[in-house]
């Protein structure tokens, strides 16, 4: 389907201008979630932010567009999943399949 923009209204190049770019969201949200679906919470995970080492952390909840990771240093992070993988070296938790995770004090 072909569309000749030439021959539109302003009106109509505004509605199609917004009808584009909600659908561009929307396509970027299911990308978002379908990352999301590879993880649960309680999951390890790591990512690496610009400039710093890779952090290693567990995440903790879903939010609309990211999800939020808590570090083994206790730094709360919100992150796009598309930056997330599964670690390779995660740490050995002392009881076996326990789901405690030791948080730093302040």
């Amino acid at each position: 389907m072909k569309i000749d923009i030439d021959k539109l209204t302003e009106a109509e190049l505004i509605d199609l201008n917004n009808k584009i770019v909600a659908r561009l969201r929307f396509l970027s949200q299911m990308r978002a979630h379908e990352k999301m679906l590879e993880f649960k919470v309680g999951d390890r995970v790591e990512f690496q932010p610009d400039g710093r080492p890779v952090l290693v952390g567990m995440l903790t909840r879903y939010n609309k567009k990211t999800v939020t990771v808590v570090t083994d240093d206790g730094e709360h992070w919100n992150v796009a999943p598309s930056f997330l993988r599964k670690p390779d070296h995660a740490k050995k938790v002392v009881d076996g399949d326990s789901n405690i995770v030791p948080l730093r004090k302040k």
